[in-house]
């Protein structure tokens, strides 16, 4: 058999037993959670900003990120609501690398421990509520690991390389919070729109062993992150056209909460991280020259971190990436406030 098994790890209820959720956690997830939905519904007009490290490499520095979007968030709160990123998995194109913190809670090692890694995101997330008041976004990189976060995240991505699997579509339609669905690496509209339109819809499936019924997803939305052409180059889908075209094909398929978040990194900026100060601003430029778009554009996903750029495993410098580059945090502060004097 092609698979060592190696030791059964605990169900999600036990691993939320060890870190539960204190009833300050609970409530102001459950007020912000509401807060968020408003915004996708078009009741709350205040923009979102999805915003931090490409992956959530160490606690200490995502924790004194976190704390830094809190102070920005208080003097932002009336226009801009802050989502910060807290990417516990990342996908690997050839599964070579840092394969974030679930695999590798401590990046200088090499070996995975799941137990651990399982433990360490629950912790990180629960943490970040906890301190700074903010509610976090994750990727969903796993559909079934899922379950060990449920009652944490308020926001959930799911990838280029993963929006196209039917797991993740099922999964998404039986989440109660937002669920951004990127355009695939290949950049087909019609891919992403439909994977939407799935997680939109109540299913029937399979999950964990247990067979599960999902009413649907009405908070399911696009991300816009650029694609890679068949020369493999980076193209970009930020532009007036292309939002405008996303715009039409949505209104043809009458999905709810009709929403689109831009990812200034990624393909969009080639990953020329100080890229997206500029695409950050076209973007809104796009959505005050249109009506239609005004609504339609509800955010911005940005990659930010303590230190500008990358940095590879080992060199240890604090609050840089291990992975993709990201703003540094006194150009990501300045860009926060000149969002939110646009606004």
């Amino acid at each position: 058999m092609g698979m060592k098994f190696n030791r059964k790890l605990p169900i999600p209820k036990l691993i939320k037993e060890l870190y539960p959720l204190s009833d300050k956690v609970a409530a102001i997830k459950a007020e912000r959670d509401e807060q968020i939905k408003a915004i996708f519904r078009g009741e709350d007009k205040r923009f979102i900003l999805i915003i931090g490290p490409c992956s959530a490499d160490r606690e200490d520095a995502v924790l004194d990120y976190t704390s830094r979007l809190a102070k920005v968030q208080d003097k932002v709160k009336d226009k801009i609501f802050i989502i910060p990123r807290i990417y516990t998995g990342k996908p690997r194109t050839t599964g070579e690398g840092y394969k974030g913190m679930v695999h590798q809670p401590d990046p200088s090692s090499s070996k995975e421990n799941m137990l651990d890694g399982i433990v360490a995101v629950r912790r990180l997330h629960t943490r970040a509520i906890e301190e700074t008041g903010l509610v976090c976004a994750d990727e969903m990189l796993y559909p079934e690991n899922y379950r060990y976060l449920s009652d944490l995240l308020s926001y959930n991505a799911i990838g280029a390389r993963s929006v196209e699997d039917q797991q993740h579509r099922l999964t998404a339609s039986g989440i109660d919070t937002p669920v951004g669905m990127k355009n695939p690496t290949a950049g087909d509209y019609s891919v992403m729109l439909n994977s939407i339109l799935a997680a939109q819809s109540p299913h029937m499936f399979i999950y964990r062993g247990w067979e599960v019924e999902t009413d649907g997803n009405p908070y399911a939305h696009a991300i816009l992150r650029g694609f890679t052409n068949k020369h493999g180059e980076s193209m970009p889908n930020y532009h007036y056209e292309d939002l405008n075209l996303v715009y039409e094909m949505y209104q043809s398929k009458n999905l709810k909460n009709q929403t689109v978040i831009v990812d200034c990194n990624h393909a969009n900026s080639g990953k020329k991280y100080l890229e997206q100060i500029r695409i950050a601003k076209e973007v809104l430029y796009s959505k005050r020259h249109n009506e239609g778009l005004n609504s339609f554009i509800k955010g911005l996903m940005i990659e930010s971190y303590i230190e500008d750029g990358a940095q590879k495993i080992g060199e240890g410098v604090y609050g840089k990436s291990i992975t993709d580059p990201c703003l540094g945090w006194d150009k990501s502060e300045k860009l926060i406030y000149e969002i939110a004097d646009v606004l």
